[in-house]
């Protein structure tokens, strides 16, 4: 759950990324990254954990972390994450779920480790306020946009498809099945 008061503080980012300690099988190591060509992306990004320094450290765990192309990480994603965080300010909270696409057959970066190159990264976004209850889902290619972010809309259940994952359990199911079915833009603030 992301929280508009997270968001304020005047923590610094240290931008120091380590191995992920609670990972048992190991994680990638930032040489995996020199000369890549590739970003350190983050997935919870530190931005959304300002007002708590050590939760904002740890986002730079490389268990947080993807192969991001840098125009994508720097470009289309980020503005993505500013939009959810405009979305935390103005709705109190709202529940994010963000991660890479993983296929077979990706290519993979990383002299120690081979880490996965992920061609697609989601983010889903919840808001509840019984008895209302909306939902969008952004599925975007690790690569160079200038379309609005509302071109990258799909529905929940898209990226559930694509990942096998359940997103929202707990919602009774005829809300679940509702709201992860469509994502509209409209519904958004700000969103064009």
């Amino acid at each position: 759950m992301l929280r508009g008061s997270q968001l304020r503080g005047v923590e610094e980012r240290e931008n120091e990324f380590m191995p992920g300690p609670v990972v048992k099988t190991g994680t990638a190591v930032t040489a995996d990254y020199t000369r890549s060509g590739y970003d350190r992306g983050h997935m919870a990004p530190a931005a959304d954990f300002k007002n708590s320094y050590q939760v904002m450290k740890e986002t730079f765990y490389m268990s947080n972390i993807c192969p991001q192309v840098p125009q994508f990480n720097r470009g289309i994603w980020l503005e993505l994450e500013k939009m959810v965080r405009a979305w935390a300010y103005k709705y109190d909270r709202v529940f994010v779920v963000t991660g890479p696409v993983l296929t077979e057959g990706l290519p993979t970066i990383g002299r120690l480790n081979k880490v996965a190159v992920p061609r697609q990264f989601y983010k889903v976004v919840l808001y509840v306020n019984p008895p209302y209850v909306k939902g969008i889902a952004f599925l975007m290619n690790n690569e160079p946009s200038d379309k609005p972010l509302s071109s990258f809309v799909v529905s929940i259940d898209r990226v559930e498809s694509l990942t096998g994952i359940d997103f929202f359990p707990g919602l009774p199911d005829p809300i679940e099945k509702q709201t992860e079915a469509r994502s509209n833009p409209g519904e958004w603030y700000r969103l064009k």
